[in-house]
């Protein structure tokens, strides 16, 4: 496949300020440290976890300067597995889901194998077999209270892969 000039390998790519306002709006704001879900982490601000404990409290400026710090080490890790070239709107969907599911979730899945042997519409397309949640396929309306959310997050992360719309 000939990918259009407005790919960049991903060494000259970093997330767009658009990317980052769609990844705290997905994440949401906590101003004190909660586990989200039982047996997971301490999580603030925009889905902070690194450092956290119990007790800890952040104002939205810090939560926003933390994320941005978080984002950026996403993009490392993100850079380090992913060996082909994107687009600005590939770029951006991938470092959302590598915020969301952990770098190393997102380096050994199968999307970044896609990826890496220039199926770049079979990788945006494992986006949405990410949609469960404790056993739970978010996209069932059964399941929206518990965790529609992450499906709606990765049905818009699919659309910004393909370009079809922005964060």
């Amino acid at each position: 496949m000939i990918r259009p000039p407005q790919c960049r390998t991903v060494a000259a790519l970093t997330l767009s300020a658009a990317a980052l306002v769609g990844i705290v709006l997905h994440e949401g704001y906590t101003d004190r440290a909660v586990i989200p879900v039982k047996g997971d982490v301490p999580t603030i601000g925009f889905g902070t976890t690194s450092g956290v404990k119990i007790g800890d409290t952040i104002t939205p400026p810090k939560a926003l300067a933390r994320a941005l710090t978080d984002v950026q080490q996403f993009e490392g890790a993100l850079k380090q597995c992913v060996t082909v070239p994107l687009a600005q709107h590939e770029y951006d969907a991938l470092v959302s889901f590598s915020y969301n599911v952990g770098s190393r979730a997102f380096c050994q899945s199968t999307l970044v194998r896609k990826l890496n042997t220039e199926d770049y519409a079979g990788a945006c397309a494992e986006l949405l077999r990410w949609r469960f949640f404790q056993g739970k396929d978010c996209a069932l309306p059964v399941n929206a209270r518990l965790c529609g959310g992450l499906a709606t997050r990765r049905q818009a992360e699919y659309r910004q892969c393909l370009g079809e719309s922005t964060p």
